[in-house]
């Protein structure tokens, strides 16, 4: 998968609040380690070795990268995107479950979110094919939407098979970072570790509180006017300013342009590309940060929020009864939005 500049400031692990005597007899390990691009960061309270578990959280992550990765020739979903017109593919159990949650996304967004997107995020510079300084004209446009598009894809639910339909390209990086956070949460639980926090890539989940009773906080980075850094970060970062909330046992994720565009004398162009018109979207959202009790969805949530915009998003986000929080563009600085679900979440 290709590399993930992070939007998600990192994490304050402070809080008051007491736990039972035998979460607090656990050690808070603090394990890390590199997957799909980017880097894997743990904090969680067990009695375990804490070798083994990193060993075990680095194979859940193998697994998503075998499948899903298409920067791996012989994952699952380089061998799709290489099969002739026609072919059946069979999907393993983790590649069917992202990629039902993508189709399903898609459909309910119009579209918004896509999981075919990617050659249009190369063409616009995004991509691995690297940076542009113009636009590509329109006809280069319609001919990359013309073997793109997620209605293009039929997924037999009852068989767990796809058939590439003829040039589909399938990415699965707005999601499969969330879904491999999930992946190590689920492992971990079943470690019988009583508290956890995994970061992948920016993207957080979070479990119980540390065994000195302190709950997990996590800091969001609010954009700054001046604000041209690549966006990585990793660790505890107690110094940056921003929005500071309790996730609870939630899944936090963020996505954002405010840092990857790219500007001619004919305007500025966001590598939020809205797969409905081919073309980066216009409107004035910055960044949208998503709480869900699922990684995966919090993940391609974000963007799709990224894409239908502050307004459409927002209806969205309240409508579903989503916690979101966004961040729009106004002059020379941003104005912060969150939803009522967002709301319960945030700390003074």
């Amino acid at each position: 998968m290709r590399p993930f500049s992070l939007q998600l400031a990192g994490f304050l692990l402070t809080g008051i609040l007491l736990v039972p005597q035998a979460a607090l007899a656990a050690t808070l390990h603090h394990l890390s380690g590199r997957t799909m691009g980017t880097t894997w960061q743990v904090r969680v309270a067990s009695d375990a070795d804490p070798d083994r578990l990193s060993a075990g959280i680095q194979a859940q992550l193998d697994e998503v990268v075998a499948q899903m990765s298409t920067w791996e020739p012989a994952s699952d979903i380089s061998r799709f995107n290489r099969a002739p017109a026609g072919e059946l593919q069979g999907l393993p159990d983790a590649f069917f479950e992202v990629l039902d949650a993508a189709l399903t996304l898609a459909a309910d967004t119009g579209g918004a979110y896509d999981p075919t997107v990617g050659p249009l995020v190369n063409l616009w510079g995004f991509g691995p094919d690297g940076a542009r300084d113009a636009p590509p004209d329109d006809r280069a446009i319609a001919a990359v939407m013309a073997r793109s598009g997620w209605r293009r894809l039929v997924l037999d639910r009852r068989t767990r098979t796809v058939v590439q339909p003829g040039g589909l390209y399938l990415d699965l990086s707005s999601i499969a970072k969330g879904y491999g956070v999930d992946r190590v949460a689920a492992y971990l639980d079943a470690t019988g570790s009583s508290a956890w926090l995994v970061e992948v890539g920016g993207e957080l989940r979070a479990r119980g509180r540390k065994p000195d009773g302190e709950t997990w906080r996590i800091a969001i980075e609010q954009p700054a006017p001046d604000d041209r850094g690549d966006g990585a970060a990793t660790g505890d970062l107690p110094q940056l300013s921003g929005v500071v909330l309790e996730p609870g046992d939630m899944a936090v994720a963020t996505s954002g342009d405010y840092r990857h565009y790219f500007e001619t004398a004919d305007g500025r162009f966001s590598h939020t590309i809205d797969p409905r018109n081919g073309r980066p979207v216009s409107h004035g959202l910055a960044s949208v940060t998503v709480l869900h009790p699922s990684c995966m969805q919090a993940d391609a949530l974000a963007t799709a929020l990224s894409v239908l915009g502050p307004e459409a998003g927002y209806r969205y986000a309240v409508e579903r009864g989503l916690a979101a929080l966004f961040f729009v563009h106004a002059g020379d600085g941003f104005q912060r939005r969150t939803t009522p679900a967002f709301e319960r979440h945030l700390l003074p």
